[in-house]
């Protein structure tokens, strides 16, 4: 998602110049102006999911009048793609592409908000060919790092193109020049290829739909893979039972569709209910964050969805919303899921505009991952979210989720969300050490299974194998169980151990997250062992400081650090924007911890040091 720019403020979007919510309503054109697809559809009978493949879910959308509306940077509609247009748009392209590529090729293609990406993307699903969504450029660690990263996902699909926006066809030759027989097109380019008059076949229920890059993939990405039959039961679980659609719903999305919670969340599901969707690129949305906002305003948007980083930087930025510009009372789902639920950043986003219409009940926490399409779980809506506050203290001794006391400090209770209950077909277990199924509120490792789980990843059998336990997906998280629903409380290859005390580096990151003059989402905590025992590394974005203020800072961070993870550690402070991103925006621990190892923060490292050389040494026993 990138790192919001200070100082901005939203654009001044038009009044709406058109009833929505009737396709034959009569409307007001302003010359020049793009008019938005309207909410609902005018002789087509409602139909939510239950398709066979992605190409049917199009044949039936496309007898409507909804479709994909894209916004810029203004809040006016550059571009407004209907579903009649994109199926014709999609099978002419096809045609194209079955007569240059082998049914079954795949086509990796940078995931653009923009008609390009959505006409080709569809295009190959009637070409028989699978696509590969590309992530657009972002802090990934500059120039060098996007085309590595590029580099490994087209190998990795061993894909026969590589198809992108014209800025980026420079950077798409180099990453696939160590590969001769990758083609590299810009979007122009592919749509003038000729048309010999082959007629494409279009997938059918039992092939493959897309490999799709988690965001959390390093050097060596893995391509979860997406067929027919597990994206359209996913689709139509999610439409039917996650979100209930119907008709006179309407769609908004900021969410890269690169990312499975914009891709499969925000492409896919509106089509398979024939809903209109109103898109803002994510760039735009970090830029002016309000202006998802005036566009769900605008539009009367009934379904949304973010990370919690995206409603905390919203609420951030609430101060500065014009009166009368946002009113959110239509809006009855805002989705929360990609990231850990931060109950902090759903009060502040529920305090923030709540006088402007929004309803905190809207709130649907809830949990999935690439591996199981999208969703796998989802909270009754309209129902208040549920806060479990825990004793963390307990909770590191026994690995028990103890319901915190009055008599609990501040510094150790922790407050975690509940992300509701499995979708119908599907199962979640939460096993202990042993394996075996986990009781109420004790802690364990999450294992999911259904019809929309991923056979596995794109030519890695072993990752594949790795990841199944019989019919049951190891999903690599930690939660437990509460009132039947799921709660969420890290990942299992994430955890610090501290003699023999396991430590979440969530913790200690929203614990120093909220020291001023530290950048909010850009802190990494992670173990490093140095051969003589693991010690806590914990790096923090700063702004621009003296050396006072800055030993000042780190002085307050060390003493937060011992409240929340009753250890020491070493901290680095690191210079603004230094941080390394994943393809979706949220900062890769990962990653910041390569860097940490390989000597780049250095330099940050060598300003003078609070932490005492017995505090160190304690940490690495």
């Amino acid at each position: 998602m990138g790192r919001p720019a200070d100082g901005e403020v939203a654009a001044r979007i038009l009044k709406p110049a058109v009833n929505r919510h009737s396709a034959g309503a009569l409307m007001a054109v302003i010359p020049g102006q793009t008019l938005p697809t309207p909410t609902l559809n005018s002789g087509l009978d409602h139909r939510i999911g239950g398709f066979a493949s992605l190409p049917e879910a199009l044949d039936y959308a496309a007898r409507g009048q909804t479709g994909y509306n894209f916004f810029n940077l203004r809040g006016e509609v550059s571009h407004s793609l209907s579903y009649a247009d994109l199926r014709v748009r999609a099978g002419e392209l096809a045609n194209r592409l079955a007569a240059r590529f082998t049914r079954g090729d795949r086509i990796a293609i940078v995931a653009e908000t923009s008609p390009d990406f959505v006409v080709t993307f569809f295009a190959c699903q009637y070409a028989g060919l699978i696509p590969a969504p590309m992530p657009m450029p972002v802090n990934l660690g500059g120039k060098d790092g996007y085309i590595n990263q590029i580099h490994q996902m087209v190998a990795g699909a061993s894909a026969a193109a590589a198809v992108g926006p014209t800025q980026l066809t420079g950077f798409l030759k180099e990453a696939a020049k160590a590969t001769s027989t990758v083609e590299v097109f810009d979007f122009a380019d592919l749509a003038d290829l000729p048309d010999t008059g082959v007629k494409a076949q279009a997938l059918g229920a039992d092939e493959l739909c897309y490999i799709q890059y988690s965001s959390g993939s390093t050097s060596a990405p893995k391509g979860v893979i997406g067929t027919q039959n597990s994206v359209n039961n996913n689709l139509t679980a999610i439409t039917q039972h996650g979100m209930s659609i119907g008709p006179g719903d309407r769609a908004a999305s900021w969410l890269p569709l690169y990312h499975d919670m914009g891709l499969i969340g925000f492409l896919l599901a509106p089509l398979v209910g024939q809903l209109s969707v109103d898109f803002l690129a994510t760039s735009d949305f970090v830029r002016r964050p309000l202006l998802w906002l005036r566009i769900m305003t605008e539009q009367q948007t009934t379904l949304t969805y973010s990370p919690s980083f995206g409603y905390d930087l919203a609420a951030k930025r609430s101060a500065r919303a014009e009166p009368g510009a946002i009113n959110l009372k239509n809006l009855r789902v805002a989705g929360i899921g990609g990231d850990m639920v931060r109950p902090e950043a759903l009060d502040a986003f529920s305090e923030a505009f709540k006088s402007f219409g929004y309803n905190r009940n809207a709130f649907a926490p809830s949990y999935g991952m690439a591996e199981a399409t999208l969703a796998i779980s989802f909270p009754e809506l309209g129902a208040p979210i549920t806060i479990d506050e825990v004793d963390m203290r307990h909770y590191t001794r026994s690995g028990i989720a103890q319901p915190a006391s009055a008599l609990t400090s501040k510094e150790h209770k922790r407050g975690f969300v509940l992300c509701g209950r499995p979708l119908p077909g599907h199962a979640i277990e939460v096993r202990d050490e042993e394996g075996a199924a986990a009781g109420e509120r004790t802690v364990g490792r999450i294992f999911i299974k259904g019809p929309s789980l991923t056979p596995g990843y794109f030519s890695d059998p072993e990752s594949s194998a790795a990841m199944y336990h019989g019919e049951w997906l190891d999903t690599g998280d930690m939660g437990y169980f509460l009132d039947g629903q799921i709660v969420i409380t890290g990942r299992a290859k994430d955890l610090i151990i501290i003699n023999g005390r396991n430590i979440w580096p969530q913790d200690i990151e929203w614990a120093v997250e909220k020291v001023e003059g530290v950048r909010n989402g850009g802190v990494a905590a992670f173990s490093v062992d140095d051969g003589q025992g693991e010690r806590i590394v914990v790096v923090a974005e700063r702004r621009g400081m003296d050396n006072e203020a800055l030993a000042a800072l780190k002085r307050e961070i060390a003493n937060v650090i011992q409240n929340a993870a009753g250890a020491p550690a070493e901290i680095v402070l690191a210079r603004p924007h230094s941080m390394v991103m994943t393809s979706s925006g949220k900062l890769s621990r990962a990653k910041v911890k390569q860097k940490f190892v390989s000597g780049a923060f250095d330099e940050d490292r060598a300003q003078k040091a609070v932490e005492s050389p017995r505090a160190l040494a304690e940490a690495r026993v």
